[in-house]
């Protein structure tokens, strides 16, 4: 049987370019090396009635505008949005955040009044940034070296939108994108819990310290999705985070699209230059007029096409493009919710992200360990409690808890790990908690745990990289994943990119699979297959 398109791997950008070309009358077929959908938005129950969200496990980024066009709430979409959070100092203490902006500088003045003041001017700022970003994320990047109406149009729009900033605003989005996370909130705040809080986003999934520069930018990508409208808000998908893949399957199939999991792709076909299908894992072939692959850049190209299709530079490229694992992740079963003493009784912070890490200084320390080869002895963790929102994952009184580790290499002092690291990972995650939380090792009834090689293994990132990519400087707009190729296409015809490799990068974002999809619309001359990605043609 021949399609139109066949996309690699049902993570949730290739299920979103998939719907926007089965919507658009193109008869299309996703291939998932698992047995079931979703990539690292996958929800499982793995312990007899506990559902965990393995990989991903909030919601933000996810654009908007695809829930509308592709129709997600139709299919049980729901996201949650969640109270603030706290962070906890050692010896007691805390820093309470909340979702009230008011709130939240009456808690700052509890450590501080002069970062109390601040904290305005640097949500003002933030702000600014992410006005001027997201415009961009729905948008396919110019290539700047290119004289085609089209790039020069949007270089002309890129140059617009920057003469609407004012010259100080200018230099200094400039100067945040090169700068470290640390010496951005110096600029504003001194009290260290502040300044370790407000770093967290800038940390998340990429292999750079607080004090790397490059940091501060990884903070905004986290910023620029909203909840309901409220730009930088946070909330759970209601059932896990599976249930965001869950509707994008929905969608596809009413659409007459077809999902085969269970065989991954063992190879790109191509012929002639171009691509004309792919074979799978078990020996069976399925051709069609493009290919499109939600795998990163280098699992697509370094392992599933023959070298010999590619120019000599462009494989060097993809090379060295910067895939580093960083992360871990626990997911626990509760029988019952922990108890932090730290926060007064019925405090809504329980609801939110939990930190133990209350300094930059802190976090660089668990950075350092990375960089010798180790996991982190203190790490950052990411701790949240999504049954207190949504109790439709685990059984009544029951709890789960995900907890998100920075910094777990992808290997430990140049070897593989062993069943022992991962061990040793979980039980330095867990006695952190302990400590913050006596007796919480009592209520646990089961432990998953994720070090970068399951992630690899299981998910296929490359190296256990969330964001298939590191969000640095040197690899986002139109230079992710490799200059000339930053529009979703490839060296090879009909061959496409759909993933988080390609801008504007990683997270349950969807933006790089529907503008894969609106590029492939284009390029196949399918007129009013969906919104146009341009507001500048």
């Amino acid at each position: 049987m021949s399609y139109d398109a066949v996309i690699i791997g049902a993570g949730h950008n290739g299920l979103v370019t998939a719907g926007y070309l089965a919507r658009a009358g193109l008869k299309v077929c996703v291939v998932e090396k698992n047995d079931w959908v979703g990539g690292a938005a996958v929800s499982r129950e793995l312990f007899p009635g506990f559902t965990y969200s393995n990989c991903s496990y909030v919601s933000s980024l996810f654009r908007p505008e695809i829930m509308r066009d592709l129709e997600l709430p139709k299919y049980g979409l729901q996201i949650l949005p969640y109270e603030g959070g706290a962070v906890f100092q050692e010896g007691g203490g805390y820093l309470g955040m909340y979702r009230d902006h008011d709130a939240n500088r009456r808690e700052f003045a509890r450590h501080s009044k002069r970062d109390a003041e601040a904290y305005d001017i640097y949500a003002r700022d933030i702000l600014r940034f992410c006005r001027f970003i997201r415009p961009m994320l729905m948008r396919t990047p110019p290539d700047p070296s290119s004289f085609r109406p089209r790039d020069l149009s949007e270089l002309m729009w890129l140059g617009r939108e920057m003469g609407t900033l004012s010259e100080e605003m200018r230099a200094r989005m400039v100067q945040f994108w090169t700068m470290s996370i640390s010496d951005f909130l110096d600029e504003y705040f001194e009290s260290p819990i502040i300044k370790g809080y407000l770093a967290v986003s800038a940390i998340i999934g990429t292999a750079l310290g607080p004090m790397s520069p490059g940091s501060a930018y990884v903070l905004l990508h986290h910023y620029m999705g909203d909840v309901d409208g409220n730009v930088g808000a946070w909330g759970f998908a209601r059932g896990g985070m599976g249930s965001i893949t869950r509707a994008l399957t929905a969608s596809l199939k009413d659409q007459g699209g077809e999902v085969r999991v269970g065989h991954g792709v063992e190879k790109v076909l191509v012929q002639g230059g171009r691509a004309t299908g792919v074979v799978l894992s078990n020996g069976d072939e399925i051709r069609a007029k493009r290919v499109i692959s939600n795998m990163d850049v280098k699992r697509t190209f370094l392992k599933h096409v023959d070298e010999a299709e590619l120019p000599d530079d462009f494989v060097k490229r993809v090379k060295a493009f910067k895939i580093r694992g960083s992360s871990g992740k626990l997911n626990i079963a509760l029988d019952a919710a922990p108890v932090f003493p730290a926060l007064p009784e019925g405090a809504p912070n329980i609801k939110g992200d939990l930190h133990f890490t209350d300094s930059i200084e802190k976090m660089e320390r668990g950075y350092d360990d990375w960089k010798n080869g180790q996991f982190s002895r203190d790490p950052f963790q990411d701790v949240m409690i999504p049954t207190m929102i949504d109790p439709t994952m685990t059984p009544p009184g029951k709890h789960f808890m995900s907890c998100f580790v920075q910094y777990a290499p992808p290997k430990i002092a140049g070897r593989d790990w062993t069943d022992a690291d991962r061990d040793a990972f979980r039980d330095t995650c867990l006695n952190q908690i302990e400590a913050y939380s006596p007796g919480f090792k009592d209520r646990v009834l089961h432990v998953e745990v994720r070090t970068p090689r399951e992630l690899e293994a299981e998910v296929g990132l490359t190296e256990g990289n969330i964001f298939q990519g590191e969000l640095t400087f040197d690899q986002l707009l139109f230079n992710r994943p490799v200059p000339g190729y930053a529009q979703y296409r490839s060296p090879i015809k009909d061959l496409w990119m759909c993933g988080s490799s390609t801008h504007p990068g990683g997270g349950v974002m969807g933006a790089p699979g529907r503008n894969a999809a609106a590029e492939v619309l284009r390029d196949a001359g399918v007129k009013g297959g969906m919104r146009d990605a341009y507001t500048v043609l």
